[in-house]
Parts: structure tokens; sequence; C-alpha cells
């Protein structure tokens, strides 16, 4: 009879104890959307990672476009975006976050840019390549006339270049009406690079030549992880300058690329059934210079997601353990210690 008793006290104690915070919510794959482009490929892996290892769950990814992927979280298909740019596909996520279908559970990194660079060395010089500053007053585009003859254009010797996004995307637009807007058309040509591929060989060569490059570029992204570049400053952004400069290629007041915040989604029936797994999403906080630095890695030494992931976890232990109860981080750094 007692020990009737005991066991009986024994259930009941585990019917009414709270499941662990390092508990893993469900008891199937947690999916993640596969986007197309590299950042999330890493975000993924460090999520897994420590969903897997901390909190004992299983993962799985889909890979796909974004307007699918999307369209698969509001579904229920998938369970996480761990990057919704939301300017970029309003439609689809304002339609999910109208029929209560999705959440947007934290932002990811907050600080998403975009401009027209120049390496620091053209600027400041850089002693240990015995580069000395060109353009020591650069610093807005307002003062590019003034060195177009660094930039020189092989095919047009008498203006600089201007390595524009790749052509036909809107960026490629909006930077060919703001050289018209800031009065550059005589000064710089053009160039529409046909490739993401191309622009980035363009500012890379330059770069590792240690010559003058003016290009068009954004983060997060390995060639703002690998070189030192610096953002010509333009005037502040304005949403009405903006969306006229979109529409109007006569609009004569250009301003700079807004700083987008860039968001983790998840499936709202999802979000309910998985408060542990959301806890952490909530808390998940990196930056585009963190996200480059990533991404030069892997850039740089052929390495794929996971071992992007596995390096970014190891080098910011003053980060990401901030993101997860004590035990889930004692769990995660015991399989960062163990071989792979």
């Amino acid at each position: 009879m007692r020990r009737l008793i005991s066991c009986a006290a024994a259930v009941a104690t585990l019917l009414i104890a709270p499941v662990s915070a390092s508990a893993c919510d469900v008891d199937r794959p947690v999916v993640f959307a596969g986007l197309d482009w590299d950042s999330v490929g890493f975000h993924n892996a460090v999520a897994r990672f420590i969903l897997e290892h901390g909190y004992g769950c299983r993962t799985d990814v889909i890979p796909g476009t974004t307007i699918p992927l999307l369209q698969g979280v509001a579904q229920g298909d998938i369970d996480i975006a761990m990057e919704v740019w939301k300017d970029a596909v309003t439609d689809v996520w304002q339609r999910g976050l109208k029929r209560g279908q999705v959440v947007e559970v934290g932002i990811n990194f907050p600080d998403a840019v975009q401009g027209w660079y120049v390496p620091r060395y053209l600027v400041e010089g850089d002693p240990a390549r015995n580069i000395a500053a060109e353009a020591p007053d650069l610093k807005s585009v307002g003062d590019l006339p003034k060195y177009k003859s660094l930039f020189r254009d092989p095919e047009e010797p008498a203006k600089g270049r201007f390595y524009n996004c790749i052509a036909g995307w809107s960026c490629e637009v909006i930077n060919s009406n703001k050289l018209r807007a800031y009065g550059l058309e005589n000064d710089f040509t053009n160039f529409r690079s046909g490739t993401g591929a191309a622009l980035a060989a363009a500012i890379a060569g330059s770069y590792l030549r240690g010559e003058p490059v003016l290009a068009y570029y954004w983060s997060p992204t390995w060639v703002l992880g690998a070189y030192d570049m610096i953002m010509l400053s333009e005037p502040g952004y304005s949403a009405e300058d903006w969306t006229a400069l979109a529409k109007d290629p006569a609009h004569a007041h250009a301003v700079a690329y807004p700083t987008v915040e860039v968001w983790i989604g998840a499936n709202a029936r999802f979000a309910e059934s998985a408060p542990n797994i959301v806890a952490f999403l909530r808390t998940y906080r990196t930056s585009a210079a963190l996200v480059s630095d990533a991404l030069a890695f892997m850039h740089e030494n052929n390495a794929d997601d996971a071992a992007a992931a596995r390096r970014f976890l190891n080098d910011h232990a003053e980060l990401w353990p901030a993101w997860v109860p004590g035990d889930v981080a004692a769990k995660v750094r015991a399989a960062l210690a163990s071989p792979e």
C-alpha cells in the first residue's frame, strides 16, 4: 500500500510539474524556410544547432524561393523563417499577418543597409599595404566629381566608373535615378553589372590590387565582411522622396537607402504550441556586421553553413548564451566541445 501511495504521488508530481524550459516543445521536426541566399542558411544553421543540442529537437529545412516559402509558413507547412525582409515581401507577409496565420517573433538584425561604397584605404590610407590616402576628403556623394579621375572608366577615360547594382534589380533603377538627381551623369558612367558574382568580383579585384573603386553594395554580405569599405553619406532617408525617386527618373532630390530591420517570422499555430522555442527566437539577435563576418568566413574557407554556425557559437560565447536558459547553454557548449 505504501508503495502504491508513493507511486501515485510521483505520478501526480509529474503531471503537475511544469515542462522544462530546455525540453523540445514538439515531437516532430521543427521546419525552417531554406530561403535561397547565404545569410539565411547561416542563421538556420545557428538556430538548428541550438535547438538540436540544447533543446533536444529534431529539425529540417525546406529549400526554395521567398514567396512560396513564406506562403508555406502561413499555411503551416513551415514553422520558422529566420529572415523576413518585410519591405521586399509586403503583400504575402502582410496578408498572413492580417489573417492571423503568421507572427513576427523578433528582430534578427536591425541594421541591413545599402549604399555607395569605396575602400577605406582610399580615404584613410593603409600603411600596412603601403597605400596612401588618395581621396582624404571623400566623405559623401557630393564629393565625387572632384575625384572622378581616380575612378577612371577604361572605356570612357574622361569619366569615372560607378559600378551599379545588378541589371534588372530595383536597386539598379534607384541608383540610375540617383546618378541623375545628384548631377553625376556627366562625371561617371553607369556601369551595370550583369550578375552578383560580376559585381563582387569587380570590387574584390580592385580591393586586392589596392586600387580605387566606387560601387553600390549592400549588407549583410561576404564582400562587406571581407573588405573594409566606407559607405559614402547621402541626404537622410525620406519616405516621400524615396517613393518619388523610385517612380520618377526625373525626381530631383535623391536620398539615402533606408536602414532595414530583418525579422524572424513563424507560423502562428506553431508559435502557440512551442513557447520555449519562441522564447529563444525572441531573444535571438545578431547584426549585419556579425553576419557579414560569417559569410566572409564561408567564402574565404569554402565552408558550409554548419561550419560557420559552429565558428560563430565558439567565437561569440559572450552573445548567444543570453538567448537561452542556463541548462540549454550548457548543453550547447558541451556539443561544441565534442568532435563534429
